[in-house]
């Protein structure tokens, strides 16, 4: 079993930033992928970005490129999104995932939750 923890949710003006960060632990070495899945009030859950131990890097939600960004800190078990200019359509439940490249899917943190307000 791999065990997330994800925390740096919370509410930010339109315009503003947050970082979240995905502590992992237990049988790390089972996974080749972490990611950042996010559902928004009456949507599906989606793929926002995912990471490979080696740093390749997925983005695959358009609406987030070149204002997100997934980095991990290996040393750290750690993941990380930085998210940059953020919209009021970010507005979601983030969830940190591990799992196979490059949709990570298997392992699910708890989700953590980001408001940005107008």
């Amino acid at each position: 079993q791999v065990q997330l923890v994800e925390s740096g949710g919370g509410l930010v003006q339109a315009g503003g930033s947050l970082r979240l960060s995905c502590a992992a632990s237990g049988r790390i070495f089972s996974i080749n992928a972490m990611g950042w899945y996010r559902q928004a009030p009456g949507k599906q859950r989606e793929l926002v970005a995912a990471i490979t131990g080696g740093g390749s890097t997925n983005y695959a939600d358009s609406a987030v490129k070149g204002r997100f960004t997934i980095s991990r800190d290996n040393a750290k078990n750690t993941v990380y999104l930085q998210m940059n200019n953020l919209k009021t359509e970010d507005t979601a439940v983030y969830y940190c995932t591990g799992g196979n490249w490059p949709s990570p899917r298997h392992y699910w943190g708890q989700g953590t939750q980001v408001t940005v307000s107008s």
